[in-house]
C-alpha cells in the first residue's frame, strides 16, 4: 500500500444548521474541548503517513471561518468550494484532485472528528483487492420498517444490517468516473459507496468504531466534550516477553522487517520475537490471553506464518472495542544483529501493521553484557509494553 499515492477529501460544505442550535458557527467550525471539529477531522487524516494530500471541501460562504483555523501542513491543499448537496461537493473535490492523479482516495465527513488511524488503515488495506471499502459497525437494535411512521409493516433482519461510516476509500479513477456518470441522474446518493455500488464497483466492509460518531444534533457536542475528557474511557497497560533460539539460516525477522544475519530464529511461525512480545502486550492490556490462545502453535496452518498477522489481530481487537493504541514500546535483547541501524524501519513497519503513527512506536535494543543465552548469542529476547485506551467496562 505504501507504493500507492493516496489523497483524502474532507467534506465540510454543509451549513451545519441542525447542530448549530442558534449559534453563529456551523458545526464543523465549532470547538470540541477547544479544537474545532474540522481541525480534528483533518488532523486525523494527516496522522496517516501514507496520505499524501488532504483536500477540504467547504461552503463558499465559510471561507472566513476556514481561514481563521490557521491550518498549516505541507500535505494540506487549499480548500475548494462545494455544492448544494454532498454529492456535488465530493465531485468538486474529486475533480480538483484529478490533475494530481492519486491512486487511491479517502472521502471523509468533517462531522466525524474522532476517527481512529486504525479505522483508516483498515479501509486502505481493503483497497488492495476491492474497488471500494467503507468502515461499518453491525446494527444491534431491532430495525422496524414503517411506511407512514406509525404502523409497523416489517421487521428487518438486523444480522444483515450495518451502519456505514467514513472515511470511505476507493480507487481514484473508478470513483471519479462513477461520480461523473451519477451527476447526470436526477437522484442523489446518500454516500459514495452507494454511487460505487450503482456503478458496479466491488465494495467491501471494514471494521468501524463506536468512537467514530457523526455530529448531527446539538447534544452530540456534549457527548464529544465528555469523550475528550476521558469520560467513559480508561487507560490500560500490558506487557509482553518472548524468546526464540537461533538456528541455521541467513536472516532473521525482527520488528516486522527481515535483516541479513548468520542465523535465523527458530519457531513455529517466522519467529519474529519483537512482534510476538508486542502482540502479547496488547493482548495483556485487553485481558485477552496471549498469542498461543489465538494462534495455537499446534495448529499447522500457522507454521511459517508471518508474525505481522498476529500483531494485526491484536491491534484489531483494540479497534473493535472502540479503543485506540496510545503507545507501543519494544526492547530487543541481543548481541547481534545490531539493531540501531534498523530501528526506524522497524518503527514504521510496526506502525503500519497496527494502523497508528510511527511516533507512537518506540524500538530500542540492549545487550546482556555477554551474560546468559543472549550473551552467548544463542537467541534473542524481547520485552514490550502497550498502552491503550478503551471504553470503560465496569
Amino acid at each position: 500500500m505504501t507504493s500507492k499515492s493516496i489523497a483524502a477529501i474532507v467534506v465540510a460544505a454543509g451549513r451545519g444548521e441542525r447542530a448549530a442550535a442558534g449559534g453563529v458557527l456551523p458545526k464543523q467550525y465549532r470547538p470540541v474541548a477547544g479544537i474545532p471539529v474540522l481541525v480534528r477531522a483533518i488532523r486525523a487524516l494527516l496522522e496517516v503517513p501514507s496520505v499524501g494530500w488532504v483536500l477540504p471541501v467547504i461552503h463558499p460562504e465559510h471561507a472566513p471561518f476556514y481561514e481563521s483555523l490557521q491550518l498549516d501542513d505541507a500535505r494540506l491543499l487549499p480548500p475548494v468550494a462545494g455544492g448544494a448537496e454532498r454529492q456535488e461537493s465530493v465531485r468538486a473535490g474529486l475533480e480538483a484532485l484529478s490533475p494530481r492523479r492519486p491512486d487511491l482516495v479517502l472521502i471523509h465527513d468533517a462531522a466525524r472528528p474522532f476517527v481512529e488511524v486504525s479505522v483508516i488503515a483498515g479501509v486502505l488495506a481493503a483497497l488492495e483487492t476491492a474497488d471500494g471499502a467503507l468502515p461499518a459497525i453491525a446494527v444491534t437494535d431491532t430495525i422496524k420498517r414503517s411506511l407512514d411512521g406509525r404502523a409497523v409493516t416489517a421487521t428487518e433482519d438486523r444480522h444483515t444490517l450495518f451502519a456505514a461510516q467514513t472515511p470511505q476509500g476507493f480507487r481514484f479513477p473508478q470513483i471519479l468516473a462513477a461520480h461523473l456518470r451519477a451527476a447526470r441522474l436526477p437522484r442523489q446518493f446518500t454516500d459514495d459507496a452507494a454511487i460505487a455500488e450503482w456503478a458496479g464497483l466491488s465494495v467491501v466492509l471494514t471494521p468501524g468504531s463506536s468512537s467514530n460518531i457523526k455530529i448531527t444534533h446539538p447534544g452530540d457536542f456534549d457527548r464529544m466534550a465528555a469523550r475528550t475528557k476521558g469520560d467513559g474511557m480508561e487507560t490500560r497497560v500490558g506487557t509482553g516477553f518472548d524468546v526464540h533460539a537461533f538456528a541455521e539460516g541467513s536472516s532473521v525477522w525482527l520488528g516486522g522487517i527481515e535483516i541479513s544475519h548468520t542465523k535465523r530464529l527458530a519457531g513455529h511461525s517466522d519467529a519474529d520475537v519483537g512482534l510476538h512480545a508486542l502482540a502479547d502486550a496488547i493482548y495483556g492490556a485487553l485481558a485477552e490471553g496471549d498469542i498461543g490462545r489465538h494462534f495455537p502453535p499446534s495448529d499447522p496452518q500457522w507454521k511459517g506464518a508471518a508474525s505481522a498477522q498476529f500483531l494485526q489481530h491484536a491491534a484489531g481487537l483494540v479497534a473493535e472495542r472502540g479503543g485506540r493504541i496510545v503507545n507501543l514500546d519494544l526492547t530487543l535483547i541481543c548481541e547481534a544483529p545490531k539493531i540501531a541501524g534498523h530501528a526506524t524501519a522497524m518503527r514504521e513497519a510496526i506502525a503500519a501493521i497496527c494502523g497508528i503513527a510511527a511516533a507512537r512506536v518506540s524500538v530500542k535494543a540492549t545487550t546482556s553484557e555477554r551474560l546468559g543465552f543472549t550473551g552467548r548469542e544463542e537467541g534473542i529476547a524481547a520485552m514490550a509494553s502497550a498502552t491503550i485506551e478503551v471504553p470503560r467496562s465496569d
